[in-house]
């Protein structure tokens, strides 16, 4: 089995634009701020109710559209995306623009848990890891071009004009994917498992040692970066006095930063996850803490370069895992995955507003390494999670069961 390069690589435009339209009112927080007439903090609270309802979504919508054909419903979410982003830009308040973000996470949760299988079964057991991290590419490339450009963009021609961009880049991804996507019909067994079944199957695949520690590392971790990195805006302000296009242009570094650890990290996470995630972590952790006092511009710029390169690289990780780790159940173990990163976002962004409403600025990077500390810990408690050496014999064992239902698809 080759790996499929072109559904791959629009899988990972399409990632592109759903991380770079989550994530952009982070880089927007005064546009949005001043333009709608609400406050910094509660824009901030954007990215906690759409991970809300990702979150509390994703396994009961996964497990209802267990018997879609897969292409059929990868093109569904991403035009869902595209529809919310459009109505999103033309949003005459803040209630009205909450609420298209809503509906953009209806279809997130179910997007993000079947890209991880659809990869599984674009590539060849012992590339799966690769394969996800030539996919999630597109997330790292969110964090260099859009995040930063949207920002950038929203700073000059307005916050509604990189919103109605994400609307358009979602349109043209649903076309490609249209095109491009292999016939994926529904495996067998979720063909003869009705969605009450499904459901039952996703809470039940928690009691999996192995998945619950996955989703423990997740939370954790994710809890701890989204604490400070949605108010990555007024921290560097504060600690550099970056602003502006200057803001831009760190937040550009550090996705740059990001996209080459990620494109190193794929290179290796079919081989050795665990090493190379703890040295990940310990990076991020030790980063971010230096954003905790005011250092000034320099060490500001170069910590969060660090951060970055850390951080990006880690979903790479960790969204391999489900594939291996339950590998006759990926939509169950990948629905279940992605509530937990969705819960982190929703966590970690309430608990950074209530920080910075209190006036504790400060408190968000040291809280974010302790728990990226505390993240590295589990994973070394966790090594049939995340083992020291994985070997070619071990992918395909782990895969046979998967496979086989493919084949019969």
């Amino acid at each position: 089995m080759q790996l499929h390069r072109p559904p791959l690589v629009v899988l990972g435009a399409s990632a592109f634009f759903y991380v770079a339209a989550e994530t952009l009112p982070v880089g927007l927080l005064p546009q949005i701020s001043a333009g709608l007439h609400v406050s910094e903090a509660r824009v901030g609270l954007l990215l906690t109710s759409y991970a809300l309802v990702a979150a509390l979504s994703t396994i009961p919508l996964t497990a209802l559209t267990m018997r879609i054909p897969r292409h059929t419903l990868i093109a569904a979410t991403v035009a869902i995306f595209a529809v919310s982003q459009a109505a999103a830009a033309f949003a005459p308040t803040f209630p009205v623009l909450a609420l298209s973000r809503l509906i953009c996470a209806l279809a997130h949760g179910v997007f993000w848990s079947v890209i991880g299988p659809i990869i599984a079964r674009l590539a060849p057991p012992e590339q799966v890891g690769r394969a996800t991290a030539l996919t999630f590419l597109g997330n790292s490339l969110a964090i260099v071009l859009g995040v930063p450009l949207g920002t950038a963009l929203g700073q000059w021609l307005g916050w509604r004009f990189a919103v109605a961009l994400m609307a358009v880049g979602g349109a043209v991804c649903v076309a490609l994917l249209l095109a491009v996507l292999p016939q994926l019909p529904p495996l067998p067994r979720d063909m003869a498992a009705g969605p009450g079944r499904q459901l039952r199957n996703a809470v039940r695949i928690l009691r999996d040692r192995r998945v619950a520690r996955l989703c423990l590392v997740t939370a954790v971790l994710v809890i701890g970066h989204f604490t400070a990195y949605t108010y990555i805006a007024p921290l560097v302000r504060r600690d550099a006095g970056l602003d502006g296009t200057a803001l831009s242009a760190l937040l550009l570094g550090y996705g740059v930063v990001g996209l080459v650890t990620t494109f190193l990290a794929g290179r290796h996470v079919d081989r050795r996850p665990g090493p190379l995630l703890l040295i990940l972590l310990a990076v991020q952790a030790g980063a971010v803490a230096l954003l905790a006092p005011v250092l000034g511009a320099a060490p500001t710029v170069l910590a969060t370069l660090l951060w970055g390169g850390a951080f990006t690289a880690i979903p790479v990780f960790l969204g391999a895992a489900p594939m291996r780790v339950a590998p006759t159940a990926r939509d169950a173990a990948s629905a279940v995955y992605v509530v937990a990163f969705q819960i982190g976002i929703g966590g970690g962004a309430f608990v950074g507003e209530r920080l910075v409403a209190a006036g504790r600025l400060g408190t968000l990077p040291l809280l974010a390494a302790v728990l990226a500390v505390l993240a590295g810990l589990l994973v070394l408690a966790s090594r049939e999670v995340f083992p020291v050496r994985i070997s070619a014999a071990e992918h395909h064992r782990a895969s046979a069961a998967a496979t086989a239902d493919t084949r019969q698809a």
